[in-house]
């Protein structure tokens, strides 16, 4: 038994340092694939090392086929939904698996509960009641019940916005703000009551809180802050994870879930910071955000170019500029891109990319994208490195790209983006933008870019317009 104990334990310590490698890997373009495998592998290990544990610990048979069949079941829709999913579909399916995070801490949480403070007889019951450590025992059930049940309402409010089945609007209640800070302020004097006296009405009640509460955080918040909102989901996730890790004793989990915790809070502050946003309004679900303007302003009449006019444009063009969004993703357009990429720098022109940071719904999905189509790296830009050089470019490409190329977020301080880091595409001599219709974009905002002079409009799927340009050029 020792020596199951001790290479479990060494097989933990493994998979965490591979866990990190994994994170450092990711970090960068180069190395990521690297990253992806070693995370690959730290998941393998601790799988391997736990199924070991519970079968030294005399797990039933019963319990053991249960175990087995629910990784084959899992492993078997893991794969499935890994091979069909279109990269367009990774936000809300990225979402999607956070909720999953969080209903596992849950249910860990309630039979915690049911295996010690409903059962105060049990041998493990006892064990901790002896140490004294029955009431932080029922802390971490609380806690990780109220952090998982948020994560997993929030998760699924995130995957309907992402999928469009709901409207990307924020939902402004009336007092919102006050029913959050009251959400949390009930959370904390419920945990103290079930410190002292652990009911099980109190984490039904706990339980119920949550749910209302992770569903409204999230509905609360904007289409325009979503990529946000996915990576601060993945944090909650961690901590849930971590909150499991209290309650079944598993430093592995207890690490892991600190990892992608810290690591997912960090990612959420630093776009936060790109995009001019408060970290805590996001967070806290919009606090202190006020319903934007109508959208009933009159902007004038748009202009429109054909695919064989902006061929002529590119091919006299010495500087050019192209900026994706969501748009280019859904089109699948990278491909087309990437052609007219090497295209137009065969013949001599300086073609560059210029990325958001929240660029698409998913942070780095944009680059993911180009990189997939065989893009250099090189030539691929973020917003800080690119801005200043649109004055000295010829044509923007703005393919599937709204809310990150609108300069009402710098110049109308009543737009709900305003003050947002936008890609100031409209100081360029030309900009051609890629779009099915005059729809406004994400966040609900119309674009008054697209009624700009310097500004034409290339209507249709943004794959059809770049064959029809590089079948022009």
């Amino acid at each position: 038994m020792f020596k199951i104990e001790t290479a479990a334990t060494a097989a933990y310590i493994i998979a965490a340092l591979l866990f990190i490698l994994a994170l450092a890997g990711l970090s960068k373009h180069e190395t990521s694939k690297a990253g992806n495998t070693f995370g690959i592998a730290g998941m393998a290990v601790a799988l391997i090392a736990t199924i070991a544990l519970a079968v030294n610990r005399s797990i039933s048979p019963l319990g053991l086929g249960l175990l087995v069949g629910a990784m084959i079941i899992g492993a078997a829709i893991g794969l499935w939904r890994a091979r069909v999913v279109e990269m367009t579909g990774m936000p809300e399916l990225i979402a999607l698996l956070h909720s999953f995070v969080g209903l596992a801490a849950v249910l860990v949480g309630w039979n915690g509960y049911l295996d010690v403070e409903n059962a105060p007889n049990s041998p493990e019951a006892l064990k901790l009641a002896a140490e004294g450590m029955t009431g932080i025992h029922s802390a971490e059930v609380f806690v990780g019940v109220f952090i998982g049940a948020v994560t997993f309402t929030g998760s699924i409010v995130a995957n309907l916005k992402l999928s469009a089945r709901i409207k990307s609007a924020p939902l402004m209640l009336p007092g919102k703000n006050f029913l959050n800070i009251g959400a949390l302020v009930v959370f904390f004097v419920l945990t103290v009551w079930f410190v002292i006296d652990p009911q099980l009405w109190l984490l039904v009640v706990v339980t119920v809180l949550a749910l209302l509460l992770g569903w409204h955080l999230v509905a609360s918040i904007g289409g325009g802050d979503m990529p946000v909102v996915v990576s601060m989901l993945n944090s909650y996730s961690g901590w849930a994870a971590a909150a499991s890790g209290f309650l079944l004793g598993n430093d592995l989990l207890i690490i892991t879930g600190a990892l992608v915790g810290s690591s997912g809070a960090y990612l959420s502050y630093i776009m936060c910071k790109a995009m001019n946003r408060s970290f805590i309004s996001v967070i806290a679900g919009g606090f202190g955000l006020e319903a934007g303007p109508s959208e009933d302003k009159d902007y004038g009449e748009h202009r429109e170019i054909t695919a064989e006019g902006a061929a002529e444009l590119l091919g006299s063009a010495d500087n050019v500029i192209i900026t994706p969004g969501y748009g280019m993703a859904v089109a699948q357009a990278q491909y087309g891109v990437a052609d007219l990429t090497r295209k137009l720098r065969d013949r001599g022109v300086n073609v560059r990319f210029g990325i958001h940071p929240v660029a698409g719904r998913l942070p780095g999905h944009m680059n993911v994208l180009l990189a997939e189509a065989k893009v250099p790296y090189d030539i691929v830009l973020e917003m800080d490195e690119i801005n200043d050089d649109f004055d000295e470019t010829s044509v923007v490409l703005v393919i599937g790209a709204n809310d990150t190329v609108n300069p009402a977020a710098a110049e109308d301080p009543g737009s709900p983006i305003a003050g947002m880091p936008v890609l100031t595409v409209w100081n360029a001599d030309n900009v051609i933008v890629f779009k099915r219709s005059m729809a406004s974009g994400y966040a609900g905002v119309q674009n008054p870019l697209f009624f700009r002079e310097n500004t034409q409009m290339l209507f249709g799927d943004a794959r059809d317009r770049v064959n029809d340009i590089l079948a022009a050029l």
